[in-house]
């Protein structure tokens, strides 16, 4: 009978010769649940589809094991609300036999539950109950977790309809992947009249009914990831309209109020989303991830248990090395005072012979103090000459550095002097220039005079601008001059300022030897000073202007 049910309930044709070919050898005796499981996975369990109904087939194993395991108290909750509680606590358990649902999962289906009753949730009276839970056992099989809801421990104060609506919205949700429900019209597709139809969404697909009781289901609507809600303008008379759209029909709905419109529009994209990724509905995928998070803090409880008892066993062993030493200490104890007692007899004989070496050292002692004194004397001397060799040279590295910054500023000056130097000689070329264009301006012919005569009152302005340029540049000419002289004295002051530290330090034994400038080639002197080139690269510039003028004329 058992067989030929589940069968029925699985959808999976019952073969009853194979049922008896296989318990053929059990006559004498009852079958045991060791033999039928062979039978059940052989011959059901591997032939099943997965088109069936879960909610028949969890009704079925809750006919054939409630009588026997309910509680006989009587609950809060009626026998329809204890199978529902039932199929959640086998959804929510843990993946090993015998089956129970840990704390972390009682909290989360009690916090859904009270959510659903719209009550708030007693966090510290559950930590009390936590406690005391963990103290005794590890979670809560089926029956304990129907009396403890049946009990109304965590529901005072709550109806049994509304702690029935509750645990039967917890079950939609849960077990039949409801993802939200409810009234709202929908516009048909032939007759285009308006009908109120109670809406069930689930991940991939929206049912909806004539009620709410799901006894008339009046057609679906199939999700799949082309799929795309739309607000839409209110318009005949209908508002809070909304469109679903899919790729064989469209379908207009209009929701009760605004709030309800949102979050419909809202939950259907989710799903959407959620088909479009290929993710689990969101309470079977946050269950995973509770699960996994429970396994991954298992596994560290174990690795920080085996962690303890490495350490503690790591700990027993020092106790035995530390006992080990114990006791080659006290026995290097025993020999050191042994060998204490024959170091005394030997320092007895020993204490005469070294008196009289002791005498003998004392006047060495005095002849090496009194050397000692001699050298530490000298070694002053040293020092204190060591000490002004150190400032004579730090002087003379003051000296060098004046020095230095000298040339430096003079190279500059020296720079700025070749600027200045090569733009006079641009402008003169530049003067020249303009001087020739004038000469040949006079010889043209007198038709175009008075046309020449405008061009060269205006090249004699630009002539009396590039002139005025010239004194500038004659004046910053020596300018730059007046700077060279000075940074020359300067070169001149520190040059006589390195002599005179020479000859300071010629004066000690040569300890120091002065680092002096190379030798510098002749400069060339013109008649506004120390020219910025030699006399090659005069000639080159020389050249170079004979050929400009050339080429000008």
């Amino acid at each position: 009978v058992l067989s030929h049910n589940l069968c029925t309930v699985l959808n999976v044709p019952h073969d009853p010769v194979a049922l008896e070919e296989h318990f053929r050898d059990d006559d004498e005796g009852p079958v045991s649940n060791q033999g039928y499981m062979p039978y059940l996975n052989k011959f059901i369990l591997e032939k099943v589809q997965g088109n069936f109904d879960k909610v028949e087939f969890n009704r079925m194993c809750w006919t054939l094991c409630a009588k026997k395991n309910l509680s006989k108290s009587p609950l809060l909750i009626s026998d329809e609300d204890a199978f529902k509680v039932w199929v959640i606590f086998n959804f929510l358990s843990e993946d090993k036999y015998p089956l129970i649902i840990v704390p972390e999962e009682i909290e989360y289906l009690l916090k859904k539950i009270t959510e659903a009753m719209g009550a708030g949730w007693q966090q510290e009276q559950f930590d009390h109950y936590k406690i005391a839970l963990n103290t005794s056992r590890e979670g809560l099989s089926a029956w304990e977790l129907i009396d403890l809801i049946g009990s109304g421990q965590f529901s005072k104060g709550m109806d049994r309809q509304t702690v029935s609506m509750a645990i039967n919205e917890v079950f939609n949700e849960l077990i039949l992947d409801v993802l939200k429900q409810g009234y709202m019209l929908k516009k048909g597709h032939k007759r285009k009249n308006w009908m109120e139809r109670w809406f069930v969404l689930k991940p991939n697909i929206i049912s909806y009914y004539v009620s709410e009781d799901l006894k008339d289901k009046k057609g679906d609507i199939i999700l799949d990831g082309n799929c795309c809600v739309e607000a839409l303008p209110d318009k005949d008379g209908k508002k809070c309209l909304f469109l679903i759209k899919c790729l064989d029909k469209t379908f207009e709905i209009s929701a009760s109020d605004k709030k309800k419109k949102q979050e419909w529009i809202q939950a259907i994209q989710s799903t959407v989303n959620l088909l479009r990724v290929g993710s689990p509905p969101p309470h079977k995928e946050a269950r995973q991830k509770r699960k996994e998070l429970r396994q991954k803090l298992l596994a560290e409880q174990e690795e920080l248990e085996r962690q303890m008892k490495e350490l503690q066993a790591a700990n027993e062993n020092k106790q035995k090395e530390l006992e080990t030493v114990r006791k080659q200490l006290e026995a290097a104890a025993a020999r050191a005072a042994e060998e204490e007692k024959k170091r005394l007899q030997t320092q007895v004989e020993l204490q005469d012979r070294f008196s009289l070496e002791l005498e003998r050292e004392k006047m060495v002692r005095q002849k090496m103090e009194e050397q000692v004194a001699q050298k530490s004397s000298e070694l002053e001397q040293y020092l204190q000459r060591v000490r002004e060799l150190e400032e004579m040279y730090k002087q003379l590295q003051e000296a060098l550095e004046d020095e230095k910054q000298a040339r430096q500023d003079e190279e500059t000056v020296r720079k700025l002097q070749a600027r200045l130097l090569e733009e006079e000689t641009a402008k003169r070329a530049e003067l020249e220039k303009w001087h020739l264009q004038q000469q040949q301006t006079i010889q043209m012919t007198e038709a175009e005079k008075q046309e020449l005569e405008n061009q060269r009152m205006m090249k004699e302005q630009a002539l009396q601008v590039a002139m005025q340029q010239l004194k500038q540049l004659e004046l910053e000419r020596k300018e730059a001059l007046e700077q060279y002289e000075e940074v020359k004295k300067k070169l001149e002051t520190a040059a006589n300022n390195t002599k005179s530290w020479k000859d300071k330090v010629a004066h000690h034994e040569g300890l120091i030897r002065l680092i002096e400038p190379g030798s510098k080639n002749p400069h060339l002197i013109t008649n506004w000073g120390p020219a910025a080139f030699t006399e090659a690269e005069l000639e080159e510039r020389q050249r170079s202007w004979k050929g400009k003028k050339a080429t000008s004329e």
